[in-house]
C-alpha cells in the first residue's frame, strides 16, 4: 500500500459548496478504486492524503493534477506504508473556515497562519500530524449523494 500527501492552492477563494463538490466526486472515484483519503481545505489551500494501491494512487493523483480547482501542487510525500490510516473511508474531509472557526483558531495556534487560514506544513510528518489532530477532534461527516 502507498500513501501520498500533497498540498495545493485554489485559483479562487473556496466556499463550502466547492469543498463538498470535491468530496462527492472524490468519494465516488475513490470507492471504485479502493482508495482512502482525507481532504482539508482553507479558503485558499488544500491538503490531502490519498492511500491505496500504487496504480490507483497514481491515477488519482494525475486526475488531481489535471483538476482546474488545484494550482501550485506540491507533493509532500509518496511512500510505501504497512497499513492505511484512512482505509474504508472513500473520502472524508473538512473545511477549516466558516462554521469551523474554533477548530481553525486551534490549528493556527499550533501550525501557523497563511492567507488568513491554517498554514498547511511542507514537511510530510507535520502535515500528517495536522490531519490526525483534526481526525481526533472534529466530527467528520460522510459524503453521500
Amino acid at each position: 500500500m502507498y500513501r501520498l500527501i500533497y498540498k495545493s492552492r485554489s485559483p479562487s477563494p473556496l466556499d463550502w459548496d466547492t469543498v463538498v463538490s470535491i468530496l462527492h466526486d472524490s468519494k465516488e472515484n475513490n470507492e471504485k478504486n479502493q482508495i482512502g483519503g482525507f481532504l482539508m481545505a482553507t479558503r485558499h489551500h488544500f491538503l490531502q492524503v490519498v492511500e491505496g494501491k500504487f496504480e490507483d494512487v497514481n491515477t488519482t493523483f494525475m486526475r488531481i493534477v489535471r483538476d482546474p480547482r488545484h494550482t501550485d501542487i506540491v507533493m509532500l510525500s509518496y511512500e510505501v506504508i504497512d497499513s492505511c490510516l484512512f482505509e474504508n473511508w472513500g473520502m472524508k474531509g473538512i473545511g477549516v473556515f466558516g462554521n469551523n472557526d474554533e477548530l481553525s483558531q486551534r490549528l493556527i495556534a499550533k501550525f501557523g497562519e497563511e492567507d488568513g487560514g491554517v498554514r498547511f506544513p511542507r514537511e510530510s510528518w507535520m502535515a500528517l500530524a495536522l490531519i490526525l489532530d483534526v481526525r481526533e477532534v472534529a466530527e467528520l461527516p460522510e459524503w453521500k449523494r
